[in-house]
């Protein structure tokens, strides 16, 4: 089952956004087994939802303990998040590893301009030491697609990736530096390099490595070390297939076909239509195949222009209401 072509998805233009996203859902309220159990336990005909506001939003907890799926075909890939001994990760399926891979190409060179003009060096232990990983998978292809040399992962080889960066600077080419939080605050104590010039971009996590920092307090402190002007940053799960990104300040911005959404703490079936603090929800188009509206543990704030601010996540004693929605 193929029912939407990649450019249908992947919108250029976010003006067909709306008329996209209900097309998806009609679709994945027949076609998915769980978003449509989910559904039936509300009580929602799909049959009288005509607005994106209207749709209901799956919580994240459900890729845990369920496999989302809308295609009739076997999935391409299956992803996994990371997590700490004991804890259930959860299990993306995704139909077609194609479409992920044209969508963080086109969000990429939305947002930074084509990706062969850049140099990028990851730094994802812990990701890279395991099977599974969305982020590493999306990062492999970013460094083949720069087709130079110099690209590639540094999992501990700290003096190469610094060597390598100070070459890719005499070369005048573009540098981009990707790394988990505690990968580059570990980067920043023990050599405290001299990155002006450098893209740096976190993609968030701790992992146990150590205090986790609110992004203000982390920015300011790596851009103490690196001699940077701005920390730009990733947002992005493993249960979705498209990213934001902020290129300074902690505001990120969607793709055309990625928008977020706030919901009322204490009611999550209700969407925010102010700027206040709320539950941040996900609209991911490119998760056609799987589930298309995710309701994240994360909270933020959206802004008139449709870009968003985390501002930290719910605790398991926030999410209220949940405990009503599982199946």
């Amino acid at each position: 089952m193929h029912p939407f072509h990649s450019a249908e998805l992947l919108l250029a233009d976010a003006a067909l956004f709306d008329q996209t996203a209900l097309k998806v859902f009609h679709y994945q309220a027949k076609h998915s087994v769980i978003y449509s159990k989910f559904l039936h336990h509300l009580s929602i005909n799909p049959d009288t939802i005509h607005q994106i506001h209207q749709i209901p939003f799956l919580p994240i907890e459900f890729y845990k303990k369920h496999r989302i799926y809308s295609s009739d075909g076997s999935p391409d890939v299956v992803f996994t998040s990371s997590g700490t001994t004991g804890v259930t990760t959860s299990s993306h399926y995704v139909a077609f590893a194609s479409l992920y891979v044209e969508s963080f190409l086109k969000s990429f060179n939305l947002f930074y301009g084509p990706v062969h003009d850049y140099v990028i060096m990851a730094l994802l232990p812990g990701y890279l030491e395991r099977q599974g990983s969305s982020l590493v998978y999306m990062v492999q292809h970013l460094i083949e697609a720069t087709q130079h040399p110099l690209s590639g992962f540094f999992l501990n080889n700290h003096q190469t990736l610094l060597s390598n960066i100070e070459k890719a600077k005499s070369q005048n080419r573009k540098i981009l530096l990707i790394g988990v939080t505690h990968a580059l605050l570990k980067l920043a104590e023990e050599y405290k390099p001299d990155l002006s010039g450098v893209v740096v971009m976190e993609t968030g996590g701790m992992k146990g490595k150590g205090q986790e920092l609110i992004r203000e307090d982390l920015h300011k402190l790596l851009n103490s070390s690196f001699q940077t002007k701005e920390i730009h940053s990733e947002y992005g799960m493993t249960e979705l297939l498209s990213q934001a990104y902020s290129t300074g300040n902690g505001n990120f911005r969607c793709p055309p076909w990625m928008r977020v959404l706030t919901r009322d703490p204490d009611d999550p079936l209700t969407i925010r239509a102010d700027q206040r603090t709320g539950g941040i929800n996900v609209i991911d188009l490119a998760n056609a195949y799987s589930c298309s509206f995710i309701a994240t543990q994360d909270l933020g704030r959206v802004y008139e222009d449709g870009s968003f601010e985390v501002l930290g996540r719910f605790d398991n004693s926030d999410v209220r209401g949940c405990n009503l929605l599982v199946l």
